[in-house]
């Protein structure tokens, strides 16, 4: 078994609502700088970026740095959903799903703020015109059940924030959802949430920082696992197979 640092919730400058330092090479500096082993590239509705990170790790970090690819998908009823898969290939057919499913409707680039797809090196490709923080056309259950039937796995995102989350969305967690486990912003929150505590008592609980600033980031969590994996990040979420996550306080 392995004992990884992780954070799983990361936003680029293709996030309309990141800062524009949030550019691969600085976003893994920072990893590196934090002791993360494992970071998931999560923007909103699209993994455009996510690659760009992924060669960006590799140059910079080498094998001590895995970049999951992921997506932070937001569902019809505008709950936060955290996708995430092991490989480009498999992200970007979900990001195809996704882009599909947004409304055809433009970036309001001074309401929202820009929309960047860079290269590696942080340099500018193009601008992405459509609006990416839209809630989509699929449902929670639908984008569950469509991530993991492409290899993925599912999070349902800072389920202890009032807004964005499933929990405010829905007033609860379907309990029939084969989630791989729920996201906190951080173990103090979960703490002072003696009620959230309580409905998250059957699903396994990771903290990420959600970060759209460098100074973010944070390592809120330790995985017990064999391998940098998103099978066996739900093992651990699971608890099963001597695989399990801790959580860490920040100061």
């Amino acid at each position: 078994m392995r004992s990884l640092l992780v954070d799983l919730h990361l936003h680029t400058v293709l996030s309309a609502c990141a800062e524009i330092e949030m550019i691969p090479p600085l976003v893994v500096q920072r990893a590196c700088a934090l002791h993360l082993d494992v970071i998931a590239v999560t923007d909103h509705n699209t993994a455009d970026n996510v690659g760009a990170v992924i060669e960006a790790a590799q140059a910079i970090a080498g094998p001590a740095l895995t970049v999951l690819p992921g997506i932070e998908v937001t569902s019809r009823e505008e709950a936060h959903m955290l996708t995430l898969f092991d490989t480009l290939d498999q992200v970007l057919q979900w990001q195809d799903v996704v882009h599909a499913a947004l409304p055809p409707r433009l970036n309001n680039a001074e309401l929202f703020g820009e929309q960047y797809v860079v290269d590696a090196t942080g340099n500018y490709i193009r601008t992405e015109e459509r609006l990416l923080a839209s809630a989509t056309s699929l449902s929670v259950e639908q984008i569950v059940a469509q991530v993991n039937a492409r290899g993925g796995i599912c999070l349902a995102a800072h389920v202890d924030r009032p807004s964005y989350s499933i929990i405010a969305s829905l007033g609860f967690i379907p309990p029939e959802l084969d989630l791989a486990g729920v996201e906190i912003a951080s173990l103090t929150t979960l703490k002072k949430t003696v009620q959230l505590s309580a409905v998250l008592a059957h699903w396994g609980v990771i903290a990420n920082s959600d970060a759209h600033r460098l100074n973010e980031m944070r390592a809120q969590s330790r995985i017990r696992v064999a391998e940098p994996t998103v099978s066996e990040i739900r093992l651990a979420l699971e608890g099963k197979q001597g695989r399990a996550v801790e959580l860490l306080p920040v100061s």
